[in-house]
């Protein structure tokens, strides 16, 4: 039996909100920063995490509402602690005792593996509370979410950040997920992050970083959301090297340049492309087995994926579509290898001639006046399928629509 638990507002302690860095990293909340590669996001964070280690001013030059240096927990998916991640701190000038890079979980076996999330969330939790942990980076936050959550379905977004929010929130540390954009272009810059909405819904803050649009070598922190405060001007920024060979920031200021009008920019030829996006969305979404296609093409246009470039990719890697009868609906599947060959479905949706009626094909069907024609669906046959007068898939599936007989 389940009981709820309620809570009279008249008897709730009032709190104050705790920052981190003004209204941009919020102290005990899940916060995002998204953006392209090559832009400087991880630089960034190193930056803020020297600061924090250290207790020097935030770069607009306020102060967090830390009592002095902490301790930073980073679980970072694409750089090298060696060569990489050290590196940079020591070029930001951080203190190296006070901070904590989750690599890697060894099973019983001595095998390495990721952290998981929200499988691995005890393990956060109690490193937090170990190693005094003021902020966590999980950098990129879709290499960290566990083999059953889907990032681009937002019921499972939600539930594996849950976890992580109340990590967050019982232990008071920031959480900071990094993400890389979409390749939906034009519209809010909230919505660019990638995977599901419900990512950056489930943050109090949202950054974006992006280039400038006015110097190749500069770049810019924008805000795309705060929850709890007036949003935060943008600060650019510029990447310079080290004489140990990495990278850090040198922050330059306020600038008028919003996270809007950022993502308006034309994409880089560095970027991936759209239909790459769009097939890295397909091989995550169909994971697990097949998935209707109603619903994958609900959670692409979640996803800010164009359905002509979704079925584009579909055709890329080979996605197989099914359908179990005339009464039920099509679904999607991955191959057992990525062929890239072309499906039923995809021949049953584009090669329809545009200028015939299917409608009056099928109720009106005349054999001789269009030999070529699928004397179901009235798609154009393959030489091999013009002796049956029936489409490959039509066959297969045995019932002549348009008669209202079996296939033969």
């Amino acid at each position: 039996m389940v009981t709820p638990r309620i809570l009279r507002a008249a008897d709730i302690e009032r709190e104050r909100i705790r920052r981190l860095w003004g209204n941009y990293i919020f102290l005990g909340k899940p916060n995002v920063l998204d953006g392209d590669p090559g832009l400087g996001k991880s630089t960034v964070l190193i930056d803020i995490s020297a600061r924090v280690t250290t207790f020097r001013p935030m770069p607009d030059g306020s102060r967090s509402d830390l009592e002095g240096p902490a301790s930073v927990l980073i679980l970072n998916a694409e750089d090298g602690a060696g060569d990489t991640i050290r590196n940079r701190l020591e070029a930001a000038g951080a203190d190296l005792d006070r901070v904590i890079i989750w690599d890697c979980n060894i099973d019983d076996d001595g095998s390495e593996l990721l952290p998981s999330l929200p499988e691995d969330i005890g393990l956060m939790a109690e490193l937090i509370r170990r190693h005094n942990v003021a902020m966590v980076t999980i950098d990129p936050i879709m290499a960290y979410l566990g083999s059953n959550t889907n990032s681009y379905r937002d019921q499972d977004v939600r539930r594996a950040l849950a976890p992580l929010a109340k990590v967050g929130e019982a232990t008071g540390a920031a959480i900071v997920l990094v993400r890389h954009l979409n390749k939906a272009m034009g519209g809010s810059a909230i919505y660019r992050g990638g995977g599901s909405i419900g990512i950056v819904g489930a943050a109090r803050s949202g950054l974006l970083a992006a280039k400038h649009p006015d110097d190749e070598n500069r770049r810019i922190l924008a805000s795309t959301k705060c929850n709890l405060g007036p949003q935060p001007p943008s600060l650019a920024y510029r990447l310079e090297g080290h004489v140990n060979g990495a990278g850090y920031v040198v922050w330059e200021g306020v600038t008028t340049h919003t996270a809007d009008t950022l993502v308006s920019q034309p994409a880089g030829d560095e970027e991936r492309t759209a239909r790459d996006e769009a097939a890295d969305f397909l091989r995550d979404v169909l994971a697990a087995g097949p998935v209707p296609a109603k619903e994958i093409l609900r959670q692409a246009r979640e996803a800010g994926i164009n359905e002509k470039t979704l079925r584009r990719a579909k055709g890329d890697i080979g996605v197989v579509a099914r359908k179990g009868g005339f009464d039920a609906g099509w679904t999607w599947e991955l191959p057992h290898s990525e062929d890239g060959h072309e499906d039923a479905e995809d021949r049953h949706e584009n090669e329809c001639p545009p200028s015939v009626s299917v409608v009056h094909l099928r109720d009106t069907w005349q054999a001789s006046e269009y030999p070529d024609k699928c004397r179901s669906c009235t798609i154009t046959l393959k030489p091999e399928e013009l002796a049956s007068g029936y489409c490959g898939w039509c066959k297969a599936h045995g019932k002549d629509r348009a008669e209202g007989k079996e296939a033969s």
